[in-house]
């Protein structure tokens, strides 16, 4: 099947961005406390800091998956990844298996990874902090049965490597449990709106990814799908740390 290059231009473009939309996540049904947005985040963080120190390993395999339909087409291409991280060397992925479309899984999918990969080495520039976002309370909600905050966050700069809408932030454990956004700026031309939805599950002490789904439309016609499945998480912690 032959694709326009503009087409895969736009599908790089929306799935590069989808793919660095990622960030670590709850405890006893019960009403919030009554918080500020300020409060709040730095709770998040100090929780945050707290679990990545306590964090030694983790690996899991992953499941990416691009869809595009339009133009009576529907382009499909999947890709296995094993995932690990170690405190001490970061990151790391190796691709097991790849299929559908090869020119998505070399133009798209890997690409993915490969700005992922790229993205951790400077979290800094995305992290879910007052440095990259405004904040605002919006409520409070449950999620899963468990109390939740929502807050309401805006992007410091109009950047397409971070995002404008809601999170979900645990009453208890002061983690993110779900996001529900679009990017802070279009990535590109050929895109007229995209949503984003992440959720986080725990495994052990830890709140970590659990599923990304992007969908978007495109200005010519069709929409774009892009998931990331987590997996099933191994994890090796410090001993000492418990909730």
């Amino acid at each position: 099947m032959i694709i326009a290059r503009h087409q895969v231009l736009f599908l790089t473009m929306f799935f590069v961005f989808s793919a660095r939309v990622t960030w670590p996540q709850m405890a006893n049904p019960a009403m919030p406390a009554p918080l500020t947005s300020a409060q709040i985040v730095d709770e998040m963080q100090r929780h945050n800091l707290a679990r990545s120190n306590a964090l030694k390993s983790l690996q899991s395999t992953r499941h990416y998956q691009a869809e595009y339909r339009g133009f009576s087409k529907k382009i499909v291409a999947g890709m296995e990844v094993e995932y690990s991280y170690d405190a001490k060397s970061g990151k790391r992925f190796r691709i097991v298996t790849q299929s559908g479309s090869k020119i998505i899984c070399d133009k798209v999918l890997k690409r993915a990874v490969d700005s992922e990969l790229e993205a951790s080495k400077n979290s800094g520039a995305t992290a879910l902090t007052p440095a990259n976002y405004k904040f605002h309370l919006a409520g409070t909600d449950s999620v899963g049965g468990r109390p939740a905050y929502v807050l309401d966050v805006e992007p410091v700069a109009a950047s397409k490597f971070l995002y404008k809408g809601k999170i979900w932030v645990d009453a208890a454990e002061f983690a993110l449990v779900m996001i529900d956004a679009e990017p802070a700026k279009n990535p590109s031309f050929w895109i007229s709106r995209t949503r984003i939805r992440q959720t986080f599950a725990k495994t052990g002490n830890f709140w970590l990814p659990e599923m990304n789904r992007s969908e978007s439309k495109v200005r010519i016609g069709g929409t774009a799908a892009f998931t990331i499945d987590y997996g099933r998480y191994e994890i090796v912690a410090n001993a000492s740390y418990s909730r």
